[in-house]
């Protein structure tokens, strides 16, 4: 029988491509990961890895196998949710991660609700952005990991994981008070922001991404001579007058004086907020428990 372990090094070569990388992963030394894969490779009598050099990278064997790994994974979190369900009640710890726009409005309320109807459970709340989140849910360091997919750039889902939907979060512009863009009215148009000065997050990061891809349907490329990676110091800017901002609209449960905040004319842009588990987990008692909270929540009127 394979080795579980060995499939986890496997499959977490296939995503981060180095050996070293994957020994940094699961804090052991580069030749012990080596080691356990050539076994992995004895047991199976298959080449798995195709070595050139430093560089290492899946054979057509290894790419089939680790293909198949993540059926073996959803069954034993299957297993262990059979064996959870005996238990009379949900109990024990649950790890969430959330991101940050998120902790108030969605994850710190959810917690209050699974304290209040499963006192024997002990719930933990982490900090953390999607891409971090989603790692330590692969990794078994969270349970489940509540996350964000902006819908206009086509970010799928993780295919290894169960995905259950709990809001949207369109986004909103956010202008200071008195600029010539802003009116009486609920909704701005972007086009008439052409040629505003622009704060955005850092290349590489999907908020900037989103607000280049939403800004590009209205017909020009903003200018962003700012960038910024927090929402709550992006306010902050556009309320100080340094320019105008799309911000999503759980980021504006507390802002500043001196700005005036509209809806899109475009409903479609914005955020789908979702509840991420491993794949054979959601009937987990303290993991199903925890969706329910969340769900809760996020419905219109849940979370007052």
């Amino acid at each position: 029988m394979l080795d579980v372990r060995r499939l986890t090094l496997l499959r977490d070569l296939a995503d981060h491509g180095t050996v070293s990388a994957v020994a940094e992963l699961h804090r052991v030394t580069p030749s012990a990961v080596s080691q356990q894969l050539k076994q992995l490779e004895a047991d199976t009598g298959a080449a798995l890895l195709h070595r050139d050099g430093r560089a290492v990278r899946l054979t057509a064997a290894g790419r089939e196998l680790v293909a198949g790994t993540e059926d073996v994974f959803a069954a034993l979190e299957r297993a262990e949710t059979r064996l959870r369900r005996l238990a009379t009640r949900p109990s024990g710890p649950v790890r969430v991660a959330c991101f940050t726009s998120g902790l108030g409005p969605v994850a710190a309320p959810a917690l209050t609700v699974l304290r209040e109807a499963h006192p024997a459970l002990d719930p933990s709340l982490q900090e953390a952005e999607p891409e971090q989140s989603l790692a330590g849910l692969r990794r078994h360091r969270t349970d489940v990991a509540v996350v964000y997919r902006y819908t206009h750039l086509g970010t799928a889902a993780p295919s290894w994981a169960h995905t259950a939907p709990l809001l949207d979060d369109p986004l909103a512009v956010v202008l200071p008070a008195g600029h010539p863009a802003g009116g009486d009215g609920s909704c701005a148009d972007l086009r008439a922001l052409a040629d505003a000065r622009w704060i955005a997050a850092p290349e590489g990061a999907d908020c900037r991404d989103a607000t280049l891809l939403a800004c590009r349907h209205a017909g020009f490329t903003p200018r962003t001579p700012h960038t910024c990676a927090d929402f709550t110091a992006t306010l902050a800017l556009v309320a100080a007058g340094a320019g105008v901002a799309l911000v999503p609209r759980l980021a504006l449960t507390a802002r500043p004086s001196g700005l005036r905040v509209y809806d899109l004319a475009d409903s479609s842009v914005g955020r789908r907020v979702e509840a991420v588990v491993r794949s054979g987990s959601a009937d987990h008692p303290a993991v199903a428990a925890t969706l329910a909270a969340l769900a809760a929540v996020s419905r219109p009127g849940g979370g007052s």
